[in-house]
This record gives structure tokens, sequence and C-alpha cells, in this order.
């Protein structure tokens, strides 16, 4: 899924360190406004300390979110989680593509050349 909108708010990150493996992790959550007649917010987030490095976003950018929609169960309650798996910067309603560093050819935030199955 894709949504196009400006960064209303970055909320504050958190991190803590896994019970099976002890791995350290880091989470930012955005909050997202779509640019309509009745505009929609989203919030939407970013795990892993490379990728939120690699997404650049502050608060007032306009961007277009790739995402993965997930729920999960706590407590008889369900939660959505909304992952961003992509984060183009938009200017002038066309995509700017990310800084590209020379070292790395594949970006580890963006999709993979794999082939995709799915029929749409």
């Amino acid at each position: 899924m894709e949504l196009t909108g400006k960064i209303i708010q970055v909320l504050e990150p958190r991190s803590g360190v896994s019970k099976g493996s002890g791995n350290s992790w880091k989470v930012q959550e955005y909050v997202l406004e779509t640019q309509e007649n009745y505009p929609h917010r989203m919030m939407f987030s970013i795990f892993g300390e490379d990728k939120i490095q690699q997404a650049a976003i502050k608060a007032g950018d306009d961007v277009t979110v790739s995402f993965d929609i997930n729920c999960r169960e706590f407590n008889g309650r369900w939660y959505n989680d909304i992952r961003a798996w992509r984060v183009d910067h938009v200017q002038g309603g066309a995509p700017v593509p990310p800084a590209s560093d020379e070292s790395s050819a594949v970006s580890p935030f963006s999709p993979s050349d794999e082939k995709d199955d799915l029929p749409f």
C-alpha cells in the first residue's frame, strides 16, 4: 500500500533489547497527513536504526510511504501496526530518489529485486 502526504509529527523513538536474542532494537513513529479536501492522518513506524537514518524524515517533509499493515492481539484487544518499508521524499509532486551510497548497491530499506509472484 502507498500513501502520500506531509509529516506533521515525529514521535519520540523507542528502543530496547529483545528478550530471546538479546539484540538491541529501535523504532521511530511518524504521523502523516494527506493533502486532500478532507485530510486523513496515519501513524506509521520504521523499525531499525539504519532504516530510520536512511529515511531521514523530518516534520514538514512531503513523502510517499509504502507500507504493510499487520495486526496483533494483546490481552484480548487487537492493535494495527503500519510498518513502512520504503519512504520517498516528494518535491513539486515528483518523488526524489534517496541519496545513494556507492558502497552498497542494494538499499536495505528498498524492496529487493526478487521476483514477485503476486498478480497485482
